[in-house]
């Protein structure tokens, strides 16, 4: 018997679903794995990145200071009575052995007996003798300022035919801006003396006319201006009492407060960079001395420590710190170290890992711990003695994400 015939009108029976359509399932285990895969793999670290390069490094000490007159006059009673008032201001020029500073009425106070009469010749003879020894040291000075300013003049043109080092120049140059410095002391001690000799010249004097009732003027034993007046009004006033201040504004110096293990490294002409004292451009300045004695200074946290004062002279004109006065607040930067060519790194790609001290190198988009030994530094900078090469790349300010061998993503280079 024969089997019907199938109507042409009815679809023939699928023997199965197309192969795609069986794999469909498999593509979607297989991106889900991926997309899972990709989800909690490790993202590459975003980093500060820095470049080691070579060029100057200049390490500092920096600390605050206050200007002041290098050599001032405290103007004293020389002996009791009245004062009358003192009608000058601080700030008013005057000239030596003319300008009228204070005058005071001491009637028949100032008579003398046997013995005062031996003490004020005595006085005089002593003051006498400080008049010498201060022209002889002012001698003494001329002399040594007349040979800096030689020596100073040869190691110029030495050291433009390079026959000698930067820094034998600088010591030159150094030697004879000390020796002027101490030529303006002397001569200003030399003057004192001899204002010192014609005051006690003047009370002998008096003391042996028997008091005449005069007033005694007393005159400015320098020229200059007036500091400070002490004493304004009138008053009685005791033999020594101070009544002015008296000298030069322009011959300033710089007192900086250091600590005694950075006063330890600052030598004696070392440039110092003065800042923030209120002019459009730092001022120079040098190392003249660094003194021996420290100082216990309780800091604003409360902690003790010992200060010494570092002294340093200006080294720029007058013209341009015209403005600048006794007692001001500067910043000072004391070079303690320079190089004109070092190889250095951001101080803050560095880091210590026990007993060694450590930085990342980007190498192949890795960070790589790798060990470097360090010199100078000067907080931002340091020295880089061993361990990397210019042009390298480091991580700078390393967190905690940042291992050796863990991929980095840079934000910012610095250097190049």
């Amino acid at each position: 018997m024969k089997p019907a015939a199938q109507s042409p009108s009815q679809p023939a029976v699928r023997s199965g679903a197309p192969a795609w359509r069986r794999r469909l399932p498999w593509f979607g285990a297989v991106a889900l794995v991926a997309l899972i895969v990709a989800g909690l793999w490790p993202e590459a670290a975003p980093v500060e990145l820095a470049a080691v390069r070579r060029g100057p490094l200049v390490v500092t000490v920096d600390e605050e200071g206050m200007t002041r007159v290098k050599n001032r006059y405290v103007i004293t009673a020389p002996v009791a009575g009245q004062l009358r008032r003192i009608d000058w201001k601080a700030g008013a020029e005057v000239v030596a052995g003319q300008t009228v500073l204070a005058v005071i009425e001491a009637g028949g106070a100032d008579f003398l007996d046997v013995r005062l009469q031996a003490q004020a010749e005595a006085r005089v003879k002593a003051a006498e003798a400080a008049r010498e020894a201060a022209l002889a040291q002012r001698t003494r000075a001329e002399s040594a300022a007349a040979l800096a300013a030689a020596e100073d003049a040869r190691a110029r043109g030495l050291r433009a035919a390079n026959v000698i080092s930067a820094q034998e120049a600088d010591l030159a140059r150094t030697r004879r801006e000390t020796a002027s410095a101490e030529l303006r002391a002397a001569e200003f001690a030399a003057q004192v003396a001899g204002f010192e000799v014609q005051q006690a010249q003047a009370l002998l004097s008096r003391g042996l006319a028997g008091g005449s009732g005069e007033p005694l003027v007393i005159t400015a034993p320098v020229s200059g201006r007036i500091l400070r007046v002490i004493q304004e009004s009138s008053r009685m006033v005791s033999a020594g009492f101070p009544l002015l201040e008296v000298g030069d504004p322009t011959d300033l110096e710089v007192r900086i407060e250091a600590l005694s293990r950075d006063g330890v490294v600052i030598r004696p002409g070392a440039p110092v960079m003065l800042e923030q004292w209120g002019g459009p451009e730092p001022l120079a300045a040098r190392v003249r001395l660094v003194e021996p004695s420290a100082f216990t200074k309780i800091s604003a946290l409360g902690v003790e420590e010992q200060r010494v004062y570092v002294i340093a002279d200006f080294t720029d004109p007058v013209e341009k710190r015209s403005t600048l006065g006794d007692s001001y607040r500067v910043e000072a930067r004391v070079v303690t170290w320079e190089s004109a060519s070092a190889l250095q790194a951001p101080a803050g790609a560095l880091f210590r890992q026990g007993a060694e001290w450590r930085t990342f190198v980007v190498e192949g988009g890795r960070a790589v711990s790798r060990v470097v030994k360090p010199g100078r530094s000067n907080g931002v900078q340091t020295e880089i003695n061993e361990g990397l090469r210019e042009g390298e790349r480091l991580v700078v300010y390393p967190g905690d994400r940042v291992r050796d061998g863990v991929r980095v993503r840079p934000l910012v280079i610095a250097g190049g």
